[in-house]
């Protein structure tokens, strides 16, 4: 099973979406959105989904909490930071990109890291990107491609690993790629995200992202 105590969820419903706090998320909640009943974590978001306050998107993810529900916020320097999962993609909108995993700033519209699936249609694969702010300040930031070749209903992990250092490594089907991030970031609170984040928002309500995790973890371990 999944531990679900250290996170809440955001769901594309309602005006601001709704988010199910952590508690009511651990005893069991599903809708269409979201479903832990197989010990997996489904995941659907439509691009007709509502959208959070500054996003332009609709989402179904998971955002770092302590088991209480109070939202979890990290300084890098203070441990040993991975998020670890194993999923599949099963749907992809038209733009064929969906955000699968994330490193967040508190307060702040820009990601330290996100991790993309994006299908190509004329390959019938999907390549693994990940999208880096070295900075905190960074408009735009490093676009960097993991991994190739992955197919929709294909099994495949993924780690991002923040060191107390700031050594930034992520890896995704097999593949690896290392940097290291701007000590700017030391000061600012961080936390992780997973779930289907799509990159489109426009279309038929049956169009959307669509994952199951198998493997969901989270680690800080303190040197």
């Amino acid at each position: 099973m999944i531990d679900l105590t250290t996170w809440n969820l955001s769901i594309p419903e309602g005006s601001p979406p709704a988010t199910i706090e952590t508690p009511r998320l651990a005893q069991g909640f599903k809708d269409q959105y979201f479903n832990a009943e197989t010990g997996t974590l489904f995941f659907w978001a439509p691009v007709t989904g509502a959208k959070t306050a500054n996003a332009i998107y609709p989402r179904s993810e998971l955002r770092e909490t302590y088991s209480d529900g109070t939202l979890r916020n990290w300084l890098y320097s203070a441990a040993d930071n991975k998020l670890r999962a194993t999923l599949s993609v099963s749907q992809v909108p038209s733009t064929g990109k969906i955000v699968i995993g994330q490193i967040h700033a508190k307060d702040s519209t820009r990601p330290m890291v996100k991790l993309e699936y994006q299908y190509k249609a004329y390959s019938s694969t999907g390549n693994i990107v990940a999208k880096v702010r070295l900075r905190p300040d960074d408009e735009s930031g490093q676009v960097i491609t993991i991994a190739t070749g992955v197919q929709l209903d294909r099994r495949f992990t993924y780690q991002i690993h923040l060191s107390p250092k700031g050594a930034l490594g992520i890896s995704a089907a097999g593949y690896n790629w290392r940097t290291t991030v701007s000590p700017d970031w030391k000061d600012k609170p961080l936390y992780f995200k997973a779930g289907v984040y799509v990159q489109d928002n426009t279309g038929y309500t049956t169009e959307g992202g669509k994952v199951t995790f198998s493997m969901l973890e989270i680690h800080h371990t303190v040197r």
